[in-house]
């Protein structure tokens, strides 16, 4: 048996995690169950992301994420139309999801093998072995109905085409992507952490090609930094730094500080690296 993950928008206010748990434990009470986290922004699809890409990869290679952020999907217009879901893999790991945008951004498009899920009773192929839901006794919970069963199934070892039919069709969205020029690569803030820190989407790897071993000024706002440190400790408490997550994003932060607050730096916020010779 397999391990399986959550990563939602539900909170930890309420009593959602808890109903979403114990649907997990009537479907398999054995399994083991590791929350991600809880605390993703409502209906935040580019958080979602974010903190999935940075920690899939840290779990065993045949491990199914459940994600429930919005999770009855969207149509092109960004109104709830025909609400869609899926299974899909991965670089070896299995993702349930809706079909919003996720797992296009999580993929860089449409996902190596991509099957459709269906509530139980509807479509080709249900998804749980429970009843069918009644409409007029509730009102479909999509996480809880079908995501939750589909990710069991493939926690257990069912294999993914068991679960429906294969598709390609996916709601798209598209990465921001970097901008390389011969002295300078231009990136943006991906997502700001609870410290305050600024991610940004450029990479060591986009760094190191286009600097050639230069020196590297990083500029955002009216502020520059011609240092880039180890770690974020590595300036005096109150300074800026700029380092490398172990992702490998360059960081924007300020040692004990909020500088997402102190600086005005946001999501989407331009982000430079400059080298000598521009």
């Amino acid at each position: 048996m397999g391990v399986l993950t959550l990563l939602t928008d539900l909170g930890y206010r309420d009593h959602y995690v808890a109903s979403l748990k114990a649907r997990l434990l009537q479907l398999a009470p054995t399994l083991p169950v590791m929350d991600i986290t809880h605390g993703i922004e409502p209906y935040n699809i580019a958080h979602a992301v974010h903190v999935l890409r940075a920690v899939f990869r840290d779990f065993p290679v045949g491990t199914t994420h459940l994600i429930g952020v919005s999770d009855y999907g969207a149509s092109p217009a960004g109104a709830v139309a025909a609400p869609a879901w899926h299974a899909a893999q991965h670089e070896g790991h299995y993702f349930v999801a809706a079909d919003n945008g996720l797992l296009s951004l999580l993929c860089d498009g449409v996902p190596e093998n991509l099957v459709r899920l269906y509530p139980p009773g509807q479509g080709q192929v249900a998804v749980s072995p429970t009843p069918p839901i009644n409409p007029h006794l509730a009102t479909l919970n999509p996480t809880r109905e079908v995501l939750a069963p589909a990710a069991v199934r493939l926690a257990q070892g069912q294999a993914l085409a068991s679960l429906g039919p294969p598709t390609t069709e996916l709601y798209m969205l598209t990465n921001r992507q970097l901008r390389l020029q011969d002295n300078r690569v231009t990136g943006h803030v991906v997502h700001v952490d609870h410290y305050g820190n600024l991610i940004t989407n450029i990479s060591r790897a986009a760094v190191d090609v286009v600097g050639r071993g230069r020196l590297a000024t990083v500029h955002f706002g009216r502020e520059q930094v011609r240092e880039l440190r180890p770690h974020f400790a590595a300036a005096p408490p109150g300074e800026i730094v700029c380092t490398f997550n172990p992702q490998g994003s360059l960081c924007v932060a300020i040692n004990q500080g909020n500088g997402s607050e102190l600086l005005g730096l946001y999501f989407d916020s331009q982000v430079d690296v400059r080298f000598e010779g521009e």
